[in-house]
Formats: structure tokens, C-alpha cells, sequence
């Protein structure tokens, strides 16, 4: 028999009266355990010197290991590159003209016949539905034999410069013209691209582990694939870059100069500025030259922008450079040379504020030369910033609000200091710390 809704109702006060009890006695212990865990966690930051000391990787300096983010773990170690190109000779041997014809080139298993192109797709990873992520590969193989020259842009998905510059060196070549083989890929972190971003989802810098690890993390196997399935297969390779963060940079060449058939590929590239550099443990081009694949970055530009004069000033060194190498005869012709660059150093700025520069990228200063400006908008004060050395502006933050310590200019400064030759590196390798991205001004290193 059914209860009227006033029995009913009376039915449910005793319960529900107790369960009110029941729960404010919940909260009361549960205030009390948080209080107490309050406290605890003050006297730990107060006491532990890992909350109090900040960790600062300086220019130059190479963080070697990183915990994965939010995570208590051990650093995450990377395979060493040695072992997975097959060794050959000096660059140089490369380009010199060979005697057998030339071949079908195999890559991710199709095969690109002489004389022709093709586009391929690479898949590293896929979405959480299990849809592979794939981005494609463009490759020439020429009716000639002759060395495999590989082009990456997009390790960092906000910088789209060096996409176009790909597509245009990639699309102006006649397949029956060239001499060996032009890899392409305009895309390398393709899940980056699509969300604008210059990571992975999962926050990682893709191009803090190369080359990669199988078993590792999500940038570690998408290194790997990308590394073994594609950059081993090449003889020299070009990665394309812009500046991070707001930062942007005057073309230019960044290689270890200590490295022979390194310095064998600047000297393709025609007058573009060359910044001695030596690649960070982690980067596509430190994985790739230890593997003995000479690479270097053409940084261009900065982040999220098309930039048609940057573009057109890189895909003319490219193809300076294909040319040097004998894989195509086109012949670019170029004004006077710009300088090789030994040292550079950053200006930061010691005060918060709107930053306007007073000088561009290429401009050349002298010390104490005015840089630019630093405004507090809250009471109108002014800080100049000025150049604590002679030399060229080479890379700049764009006109933002700063605050102290930031990256603002890039000089490059004229020694005539060589640096010394290359002294073989240390077997193991680790992923770089993730919390000093971007800093450099040219998204692959960092200041």
C-alpha cells in the first residue's frame, strides 16, 4: 500500500537527519587532517632547499636530465645515435662525382624510382581513438646519383617559416635535373602544427629527444621513429627553425665549427651570417652529427608568422647549398659576404615593463649604443637599455611587456678566436631540462 506524501516526507527526516550528522563529522576530521597538512607542507618548503634554490641553465651550459613534468622520476635516457646511420666518408667524398648510376631510393617502405618524386606519409603516434597521426614526406630521387640531402621543418609546431621554405625548394626542383636525393618534410611535429603550439600535447619540446628512445615517453618514441625511419637515411641535413617565445632572428646558420663536413655545409649557403654553435644534447642536430650525419639549423624569423623575406633569404641559401653539394647546377647569385660570428652574447633587462627597441635585426651597434627602452605603464619611468658590446644585432624579443631577466637582444660579436676541434662526447645522453625552453631566441637551443 502506498505511503501518503506526508508519511513519506516524516520517513525521510530521521535518515536524512542522521546522515547530516554523519557528514558534518566528516568535515570537522577533515578540516582537522588538512590543517595539519598545511602545516606540513609549509615547514617542508620552509626546510627544503629544492623549494627555495631556483636552478638556472645558463648560455651555453647543457642541462643533462630531465624528470618528466609533475613526475618524481629518474632522468629519461636516449639511445646514442652512433650506431644507427651506417658510417661513410667525409662529406665531401659524397659530392664528389660518382661512378655507379643511379638507384631506386627506399624510404618507409615505397620506393622512389630515378628521375622521379613521391609523396609518403610518416606516422609516429596516434590520437587517443587510436587514429594514427600521420604528416607527409617529400622526396626527389634524381636521374643522377649523388648524396641525400635531408630538409625538417616544424620540430616546433608554431614555426612556419621554415614549412614554406620546404614546399618552395621542394616544388621547384625538375627530378630529371637532379643528382641524388632531397628529403622533405615541411612537418615534423604535425600534432603541434594543428593546435598552433610548439610542443607536443603532453608539453614535451619534441627536439629535447632525439633521437628518441622506443621504450620511452611520447617525444622519446616519436623522436625515435622519426630519426630511424627518415634522418638515417641521409647524408647531410638542414633543420629549419625561428625564434620562440616572441623572439625573432635574422637568417642565419647555426653549426659547430669545430665539425669539418659541418663546416663543409655553411660554406654552401652563400652570404648568410654563420653563428658558431655547438648543439645541445637532445636537438635533431646534436643526435644527427653524432650519428655522422653533418647537420646545422637555418634559423629564420620568429614564431606563428609568414615571413616572405626570411622565407625568400632561406630558400635561397638552400638552394645555394644543393647546388655546392652538386645536386642540382642552378646558380644564385649573392651580395657581399656576411660575417662568421665566434661568440654572441644576450642582453637581458633588468627591469619589468613595455619593451620598444630601437634598433632592428641586422643592425650593428658599439657599446653603450642605445637597444631600447623599458616603461613601467603604472608611473610612466623609463630605463634605457643599452649594448654592453660591439657587434650585430642577430636575434630580438618583438615589442611586449617584459619582465626582469628576459632575453631581449641577441648580439653577435666578431673574435678572431676559432674554436678548437671537437672533442668526441660522452657516450650516454639524456633529455635536456625542460624548464629552460625557448630562452635562446632560436626555439632549437636555449640562453
Amino acid at each position: 500500500m502506498l505511503k501518503s506524501r506526508t508519511e513519506y516526507s516524516n520517513a525521510c527526516i530521521v535518515p536524512a537527519h542522521r546522515a547530516h550528522k554523519s557528514m558534518t563529522r566528516f568535515y570537522r576530521q577533515f578540516e582537522t587532517v588538512a590543517a595539519h597538512s598545511v602545516i606540513a607542507l609549509l615547514a617542508l618548503f620552509a626546510t627544503n632547499s629544492v623549494f627555495a634554490e631556483e636552478s638556472v641553465v645558463e648560455p651555453g651550459e647543457v642541462a643533462e636530465a630531465i624528470a618528466d613534468p609533475g613526475a618524481d622520476q629518474a632522468p629519461e635516457a636516449l639511445i646514442d645515435p652512433v650506431d644507427m646511420h651506417e658510417p661513410g666518408g667525409p662529406l665531401a667524398d659524397a659530392v664528389a662525382a660518382p661512378t655507379s648510376a643511379a638507384a631506386p631510393f627506399e624510404l618507409l617502405g615505397e620506393t622512389v624510382m630515378p628521375g622521379t618524386s613521391r609523396r609518403l606519409a610518416w606516422s609516429a603516434t596516434e590520437l587517443f581513438e587510436g587514429v594514427p597521426v600521420s604528416t607527409p614526406v617529400l622526396v626527389i630521387n634524381g636521374a643522377e646519383p649523388g648524396p641525400t640531402l635531408c630538409l625538417t621543418a616544424a620540430v616546433h609546431g608554431d614555426e612556419l617559416n621554415g614549412i614554406e621554405m620546404v614546399r618552395r625548394v621542394m616544388h621547384d626542383m625538375e627530378p630529371d635535373k637532379v643528382s641524388g636525393t632531397i628529403i622533405g618534410v615541411p612537418i615534423v611535429n604535425v600534432q603541434g602544427f594543428h593546435g598552433g603550439s610548439r610542443d607536443l600535447p603532453d608539453r614535451r619540446d619534441l627536439n629535447r629527444y632525439f633521437p628518441g628512445n622506443p621504450n620511452g615517453s611520447a617525444a622519446a618514441r616519436i623522436a625515435h621513429s622519426f630519426f630511424i625511419n627518415i634522418v638515417a637515411h641521409c647524408d647531410a641535413l638542414i633543420d629549419l627553425h625561428t625564434g620562440s617565445n616572441e623572439r625573432a632572428n635574422l637568417p642565419q646558420i647555426r653549426a659547430d665549427l669545430r665539425n669539418p663536413d659541418v663546416v663543409t655545409l655553411t660554406q654552401g649557403f652563400g652570404s648568410i651570417v654563420i653563428l658558431h654553435s655547438t648543439p645541445e644534447i637532445g636537438t635533431l642536430r646534436h643526435a644527427a652529427t653524432r650519428a655522422g650525419i653533418p647537420a646545422v639549423t637555418l634559423e629564420a624569423g620568429g614564431p606563428s608568422q609568414l615571413e616572405l623575406s626570411e622565407v625568400r633569404q632561406g630558400v635561397k641559401g638552400i638552394e645555394s647549398l644543393i647546388a655546392s653539394l652538386g645536386i642540382t647546377r642552378k646558380v644564385n647569385l649573392w651580395g657581399d659576404p656576411e660575417p662568421v660570428y665566434y661568440r654572441s652574447s644576450w642582453v637581458r633587462a633588468d627591469n619589468g615593463g613595455i619593451l620598444l627597441a630601437d634598433v632592428g635585426l641586422g643592425s650593428t651597434v658599439r657599446k653603450g649604443d642605445l637597444l631600447g627602452t623599458i616603461t613601467d605603464p603604472m608611473n610612466n619611468s623609463q630605463i634605457v637599455v643599452r649594448s654592453p658590446y660591439s657587434g650585430r644585432i642577430i636575434g630580438m624579443a618583438r615589442n611586449q611587456i617584459v619582465m626582469p631577466g628576459f632575453a631581449a637582444f641577441h648580439i653577435g660579436i666578431q673574435t678572431d678566436e676559432a674554436p678548437a676541434e671537437a672533442e668526441p662526447d660522452d657516450v650516454l645522453i639524456h633529455a635536456p631540462h625542460d624548464e629552460t625552453d625557448n630562452l635562446h631566441g632560436m626555439s632549437e637551443e636555449e640562453e
